[in-house]
């Protein structure tokens, strides 16, 4: 954890409605504040991290944009990776007529996994210090706002599946490039956020055991987001509880005891997962400041 802004790749995953989004943003907005000249992507057209940097962006958002100082912005679509890499890979009269045919559709149609494969390979070059795509400048980290937890396992492990099942030729050789990219713990952190909630933590922990047995790897930093700050002491809320019930002391007071068992589902994961958590705290969601979770988050992140 303490090294998470020194890789190259960063993948942000979690239990739909979590917040991972806004804490990719967080992370991104982190890293560029320190000098990164940072990238963070998202897939299928979403533009989710231009609303909470409240950045105006084309819709589809497939060009990479600045969208704050040093802080770039571009969703994936697997139909332009397509295109790319056709473009990489054929003759240019080739690739023009593929690229203006039905080719996507009938290839997605009949290659399970297509779709994954060709996004997180986009993923993958933007994450390259010496670029396909002609005259594109490196980053110093990409952040990747993943989908949430089924699907993001099944993009990041679509390499390690199509490589085992082409076995050679060029899909096969660049589709071991990314697997071996996404699975070095050197250069690859993956980040799970989650509520500290029972749900969301069980789902973090079958995370965790699917990027094992499907990407042989490990988490490496968990985000706990929207976490109750601590309002009484065990003997000061006792004390409170014996007290004539009065509004705001009966709402702190359910503050607190939400608190209390957010605290025992956050000591439930990091004794599963073996990390301390990052912490976040409850910041107006659904619309969060992103700047001040930002500021919570580079105060623990060296």
């Amino acid at each position: 954890m303490e090294s998470l802004l020194s890789h190259r790749l960063i993948v942000v995953t979690g239990k739909g409605g979590v917040g991972k989004t806004t804490v990719a943003a967080a992370i991104g907005l982190v890293a560029s504040r320190r000098g990164r000249r940072t990238m963070v992507a998202e897939v299928a057209r979403r533009t989710d991290v231009a609303g909470a940097l409240d950045a105006a962006r084309p819709e589809g958002g497939e060009q990479e944009a600045e969208l704050a100082p040093g802080l770039f912005h571009v969703s994936v679509d697997p139909e332009l990776a397509l295109e790319e890499y056709l473009r990489d890979q054929l003759p240019s009269p080739a690739a023009a007529l593929l690229t203006r045919s039905r080719v996507f559709g009938l290839l997605a149609a009949a290659t399970p996994g297509l779709r994954e494969l060709l996004t997180v390979g986009k993923l993958w070059e933007l994450a390259q210090l010496d670029r396909r795509t002609p005259g594109a400048e490196p980053y110093d980290l990409v952040i990747v706002d993943a989908p949430a937890t089924g699907h993001g396992v099944a993009v990041l492990s679509a390499p390690r599946a199509f490589a085992g099942a082409a076995h050679s030729g060029p899909v096969a050789r660049q589709a071991r490039a990314i697997h071996a990219t996404l699975s070095d713990p050197a250069l690859t952190a993956l980040v799970a956020v989650a509520r500290a909630e029972e749900l969301a933590v069980t789902e973090t922990l079958a995370l965790q055991a699917a990027l094992r047995e499907r990407l042989d790897a490990e988490l490496d930093a968990v985000v706990v987001n929207a976490l109750e700050p601590d309002r009484f002491t065990p003997a000061e809320a006792h004390r409170l509880a014996g007290q004539p019930a009065q509004g705001a002391v009966q709402q702190a007071l359910a503050a607190h005891r939400r608190a209390t068992r957010q605290r025992a589902q956050l000591g439930r994961l990091t004794r599963a997962t073996g990390h301390r958590a990052l912490r976040l705290h409850a910041q107006a969601l659904p619309a969060p400041d992103l700047e001040a979770l930002a500021d919570e988050l580079g105060e623990q992140l060296p």
